[in-house]
């Protein structure tokens, strides 16, 4: 059986397409509508879908059935095939950028011939676009700005695409006999949020026995780049001694402005290993994570390096279930969580303005209470009731503050009306700091790294008011988050906030992500002192009886 998450966007390619084909409109908004029904009833949609019972959801007609039964059974639509009939592949490429539609791009095809993303370049930078009735010089020039985005993300992958990518080619050099040590090297190895390129640092025994198994595209000095079906590139540094292993790796971490503010000097570099390569530099050991050129905005005081490892966590905080759009249960979430060794947790499944992820209304907080009060007295395991409750556009949660007394740990975010200035962003985020109810600023400034660029908001005054206000930020560690941005921990750091490590998982297997968080927090330097998922639980207890008075 198909993903919920493919149904739903087959849906909506159709109604683009449909658009695109000027076909009737009630057409091409049932399709719409159909996707939008399937996202707000959740996990629901699994059990109609199952028991063959779509007839019975409103909003999904005879049409929509037969198509989501088909492609649920063959993994195919032939509605979907028949409205590709005589629409040129590349035209596909052209409903992915940001800001046209269907109505727009039928005009492109029509009247310009434009069939592919090239084309459309082309045309905007001849100015032909800006003449075309609709559209105008502003929007030529944002399509032009999006084009360019484009590009710059095409050259970077996200770091868990990056780890994946790593851990494939690590396990083709240990099969290769003549490597005797392998690492990662420059940005994978400093854990950069997004990556440029992958690098490795090998020992072996026999060059040209090692060379023969790659197909290289360059080599310079020590160092080969090789083929590879990957986005990005892929080179390895070569050494054939323990010495020269330890200084290639110490500098091809770098980062070079890390090691040109430490004084670097390679002549001058005494020792085994990059303890020793630190004291020859006279400076303390720096943990890899932490050479970037950011490091020397530290003061002194907080520049010591962090010591967090998974095994630093305790409370398993920000995560959803099956109660809203989560696609694992309570129980299997804590299972997990247990193995991992979290001692406590707080569930935080959405609120009610999240109605697109099945958020939960007062009634439904109160059943799922009484829900997480048995589970945790059965399996002597404490869930503590949290919510992750939409910051409203004035800057308000989405229940009372009456109601919010009955919620144990208040997770506030922003998940809509990402457009307004950036005055109007940070009052309306500094608001719900101020409510005396708020526990956590969840993901920050909205970005998702290589997608959407941070709402505008100043960022500054969002972490000065965290730390009015003893409200803790989120460094979530979704990899296509890792929000709050490094850059920004040391600030925060140095005004005396507290941190949140959440993996935001809606899954088991995303739990695992929380090791993302753990290495950006790394990069800023982040202590576990600092850091609330590492108290134990009297010590969280205490957090959230910090400004207000909870039945815990």
């Amino acid at each position: 059986m198909n993903d919920r998450k493919e149904i739903i966007n087959l849906l909506y390619n159709i109604a683009d397409l449909l658009e695109f084909k000027g076909e009737n409109p009630f057409k091409v908004n049932a399709f719409r509508n159909g996707a939008n029904v399937i996202r707000q009833l959740g996990d629901k949609f699994d059990s109609y879908l199952k028991e063959k019972k779509l007839g019975e959801v409103k909003g999904i007609g005879k049409g929509l059935q037969a198509v989501i039964y088909e492609f649920a059974e063959k993994g195919e639509s032939s509605e979907l095939k028949s409205l590709l009939e005589n629409i040129p592949e590349t035209l596909l490429e052209l409903f992915s950028i940001h800001g046209l539609g269907p109505k727009k791009i039928k005009i492109l095809y029509d009247e310009l011939g434009i069939k592919s993303i090239g084309e459309l370049e082309y045309a905007c930078k001849e100015n032909r676009i800006a003449l075309l009735k609709g559209f105008g010089k502003t929007t030529q020039e944002k399509i032009l700005a999006e084009l360019e985005k484009r590009k710059y993300f095409a050259k970077y992958v996200l770091l868990h695409q990056a780890d994946k990518i790593a851990s494939e080619i690590e396990s083709e050099l240990r099969s290769i006999k003549s490597v005797k040590k392998i690492s990662r090297t420059g940005e994978i190895r400093r854990i950069r949020e997004i990556i440029s390129q992958i690098d490795f640092v090998v020992l072996i025994d026999k060059e040209k026995t090692f060379i023969e198994h790659f197909d290289l595209t360059d080599k310079k000095d020590n160092r080969i780049f090789i083929k590879t079906n990957y986005q990005i590139p892929v080179s390895i540094f070569i050494t054939k001694d323990v010495e020269s292993f330890e200084k290639t790796l110490f500098t091809s971490t770098g980062s070079k402005e890390f090691l040109s503010k430490s004084g670097f000097n390679f002549v001058k570099l005494k020792g085994k290993n990059e303890q020793d390569f630190f004291k020859s530099m006279r400076m303390e050991y720096v943990i890899p994570e932490m050479r970037e050129e950011e490091y020397y905005l530290l003061q002194e005081n907080k520049r010591k390096n962090s010591e967090l490892v998974l095994g630093s966590m305790q409370g398993f905080l920000h995560f959803h279930t099956t109660f809203s759009d989560g696609r694992d249960t309570l129980d299997s979430m804590i299972s997990k969580a247990k193995e991992i060794g979290f001692k406590y947790a707080a569930v935080c499944d959405h609120s009610k303005s999240a109605f697109y992820a099945n958020g939960l209304t007062e009634e439904r907080i109160l059943e799922q209470k009484k829900i997480l009060k048995k589970f945790s007295e059965e399996n002597k395991f404490l869930v503590f009731q949290g919510i992750e409750s939409d910051i409203l556009t004035d800057g308000s949660l989405d229940y009372s503050n009456d109601f919010l007394k009955n919620i144990d740990f208040v997770v506030a975010s922003v998940h809509s009306q990402f457009n307004l200035s950036e005055a109007d962003m940070t009052k309306r985020i500094i608001c719900a700091i101020e409510n005396p109810y708020t526990d956590l600023l969840g993901h920050p400034t909205g970005r998702l790294l290589l997608s959407r660029d941070s709402y505008k908001v100043d960022v500054k005054k969002i972490i000065d008011a965290c730390a009015s206000n003893n409200v803790a930020i989120e460094i979530n560690s979704n990899p296509r988050r890792l929000d709050l941005d490094w850059r920004w921990i040391y600030y925060a750091r140095n005004k005396g906030c507290k941190f949140s490590i959440n993996a935001d998982a809606h899954s088991t297997e995303d739990i695992l992500y929380t090791e993302y968080g753990i290495s950006i927090a790394r990069k800023g330097g982040v202590r576990a002192m600092e850091v609330i998922n590492c108290f134990d639980l009297n010590e969280f207890k205490k957090f959230l009886q910090r400004k207000v008075k909870r039945n815990l």
